[in-house]
């Protein structure tokens, strides 16, 4: 009998290139999606904690090494409070010039 656990090489590789899609377009997906409904995504993503401090993050969508994902909002330290808590990407027409300046003054690490 054979092992059919073991795909062939180019069955393997199709299969890898076939879920490395599905990934790029659900982050792609997320990022048009927040983007649609006005927030901004990305490097220097404004944020606000559960207790309402704002600052500045790093926001990809499908990669975070220092927060716990949980769909629009993550786990992550609050610098501003410095203490662990919810935060989620705060939208653009929630923001004034003032809010904009508060949340520039503070930020987190730097990794993803």
């Amino acid at each position: 009998m054979a092992d059919n656990s073991a795909a062939r090489p180019g069955e393997r590789w199709k299969r890898a290139s076939l879920t490395a899609a599905v990934v790029v377009a659900t982050i792609a997906l997320e990022t048009a999606l927040l983007r649609r409904r006005g927030y901004h995504v990305g490097l220097k993503t404004i944020v606000r904690c559960h207790d309402g401090h704002l600052f500045t993050t790093i926001w990809i969508p499908g990669a975070s090494l220092k927060s716990i994902r949980l769909g629009m909002v993550r786990l992550q330290y609050c610098p501003v409070g410095r203490h662990f808590t919810s935060v989620r990407p705060v939208n653009d027409s929630e923001l004034t010039e003032k809010t904009r300046s508060i949340a520039g003054l503070q930020h987190d690490l730097l990794i993803p």
